[in-house]
């Protein structure tokens, strides 16, 4: 086994990898710097977020304004302390992108245009028309590249967390075309490898979005934070879970039912109005737009197609000319894949998974509890998203807490004293051994049939709406398949391009966060954001469950749930309401303060 000796390794070269490498670079050009990916760079998953990312812009808005909307859109569940950080944040690293070359859509004066979003009272959207993910990742890409310092591991496999004395220490990656591993010893790793929606069966992730970074770090003892919240988006497009992203409904796009109605002012979202009004009907949050679905669907006003049932999102008083500027690659995925031009016609829209909430537990400087261990982005539950993440939050959140991470890790590298390496290499043998008797198990268990069924649990008892007997049902079913996951086939032997084996290591990566997601969601009782239950726990419950669930791997058994309080500075829990309620909420709190 060859040894690569780094300061700093980073998991994932997505938008929270990239931007943690040169932070890292920046704060020490003598650190050693590998970036370890199972893709290239390019084909990481930010490249598929559409929408924007959030930043204060302009006069009329402020830093209070935009805490104040993502600790209410989070259900009163997220770290305050570090969300104020996170906004005072934001603005300067959209200018810091601008800076490296990203083309952020402008107004006809010239100056950074921004846009709409749901849950936000303000427009603080910095946009590149509707491939903002694509122009972020593009950007940072291009400005690693100038920095001698970081070298990449492109098409690598991270199959292990190397730690010595509970202390991360580097990590095991197989070389992908050629099967062969690598033992990169670091001062410091940083873990940036995106979410899990890949464990559910609808969903907008890319296949490469398994929860690897999370089950390394869970396996190794640190606790996943607050994994019941998955975000359901409302807007995809049936039976693929191809995004139309929610800058759709930022520049004015309607939700209809069957019959052309506007739905959702009959869900504490309205009154209905002829233009789009901030946190009003279609700029609501993500989860009370999904839950709507859920209600049409049951009483029967949505559409039925060949791929399940669905609603319209109408845009063609946008016009061509609008639609074309603006969200020209919406266009396109409804001209490709539906036949529908959407300046002539509605698109047919349903929820599927998106986002993850939770992740590995760190603190506001990407810090996990183990030492030497840091983790940025999707991966990561730095507590900013609560019990639901408005949209924009997560692009900027990947460069916030991406620069925080690679800071960190480098102020980490340089004080490590030295690892005993031959420990390392052995532990990571070891690791290298269990992965080989994987490849060559002989079990009558197939994968893609175990992905199969996973998917399937999952989506019926993690749904948009739960019940105590269909998650304990999903729970049963995981352990289930965590004990047939022993007898699986690995149909190729090769070592080269060996796709089946690194899909098998993936599928175990996924059957543990899966079942942190379901266990923290059954110990839940009440409903908080994109968590809401149909059993008798219909009410959030401030008194019991105002506190973050922490999974704990108990390695073949069912994780052990335990709890963490929730940091408030200066935001009490309140009512959280949409539209006419909403503001009336807003009036009422004024009041009492005077």
């Amino acid at each position: 086994m060859e040894t690569y000796q780094a300061d700093i390794v980073i998991v994932g070269a997505g938008g929270a990898g990239l931007r943690a490498a040169i932070a890292a670079a920046q704060a020490d050009p003598a650190l050693r710097i590998a970036l370890v990916s199972k893709v290239y760079p390019m084909r990481s998953h930010t490249v598929a977020a559409e929408g924007g990312s959030a930043g204060v812009k302009q006069a009329h808005d402020s830093f209070d304004a935009h805490f104040n909307d993502t600790v209410s859109g989070g259900d009163w569940l997220c770290e305050q302390d570090v969300v104020e950080y996170f906004v005072s944040q934001c603005p300067e690293e959209m200018v810091q992108l601008e800076h490296w070359g990203c083309p952020w859509s402008r107004k006809e004066d010239g100056s950074v245009n921004v846009r709409a979003f749901g849950g936000m009272k303000i427009e603080r959207t910095w946009f590149a028309a509707d491939k903002t993910g694509f122009h972020m990742l593009h950007t940072l890409f291009q400005t690693s590249i100038r920095f001698p310092s970081i070298r990449r591991f492109d098409e690598y496999f991270c199959a292990d967390l190397i730690v010595e004395d509970g202390e991360a220490r580097g990590v095991l990656a197989i070389d992908i075309a050629s099967g062969d591993s690598l033992l990169i010893e670091a001062g410091a790793v940083v873990m940036a490898t995106g979410g899990a929606g890949r464990v559910f069966r609808e969903n907008t992730n890319g296949g490469i979005v398994t929860g690897d970074g999370m089950a390394l770090a869970y396996r190794h003892g640190v606790p996943l934070r607050d994994m019941e919240f998955v975000q359901y988006h409302p807007t995809c497009m049936p039976g693929t879970g191809l995004l139309f992203t929610e800058a759709c409904r930022g520049e004015g796009g309607l939700l209809v039912n069957k019959d052309g109605y506007r739905y959702l002012q009959d869900y504490g979202l309205g009154p209905a109005e002829d233009k789009p009004r901030n946190k009003f009907m279609e700029l609501g949050p993500r989860d009370r737009l999904s839950q709507a679905f859920w209600y049409e669907q049951q009483q029967g006003r949505t559409v039925e197609g060949p791929w399940g049932s669905a609603v319209y999102l109408d845009l063609r008083h946008l016009g061509h000319a609008k639609l074309r500027e603006r969200l020209p690659q919406i266009c396109e995925l409804a001209e490709e894949f539906l036949g529908i031009d959407p300046a002539k016609a509605p698109i047919p829209v349903r929820p599927a998974v998106h986002y993850t909430m939770g992740g590995i537990l760190v603190d506001g400087r990407c810090a996990a509890p183990m030492p030497g261990l840091f983790a940025a982005g999707e991966c990561s539950s730095v507590g900013i998203h609560g019990a639901n993440r408005l949209g924009s939050n997560s692009l900027a959140e990947l460069s916030v807490f991406g620069k925080v991470a690679g800071e960190e890790a480098a102020r980490c590298a340089r004080s490590r004293r030295p690892a005993r390496r031959e420990a390392l290499k052995q532990q990571a043998e070891a690791a290298e051994a269990r992965l080989h008797a994987l490849r060559a198990r002989e079990g009558g268990e197939r994968i893609a049939e175990l992905r199969r069924e996973m998917a399937e649990t999952m989506e019926a008892g993690c749904g948009i709406y739960r019940l105590e007997a269909s998650m304990q049902a999903t729970c049963d079913k995981l352990a289930e398949l965590k004990q047939r996951f022993r007898n699986v086939h690995v149909e190729d032997k090769s070592s080269v391009w060996n796709s089946d084996w690194l899909l098998a290591i993936e599928l175990g990566y996924q059957l543990d966060v899966a079942e942190a997601m379901a266990h923290s969601a059954l110990q839940r009782r009440e409903s908080r954001g994109a968590h809401q239950r149909l059993d008798g726990c219909e009410q959030r419950d401030d008194v019991n469950f105002l506190k973050h669930s922490l999974a704990v791997y108990q390695g073949a058994d069912a994780p052990r749930i335990d709890y963490g309080a929730v940091k408030i500075t200066k935001s009490q829990p309140a009512v959280r309401a949409y539209g006419a309620a909403g503001l009336a909420a807003e009036a009422a709190a004024k009041e009492g303060k005077a």
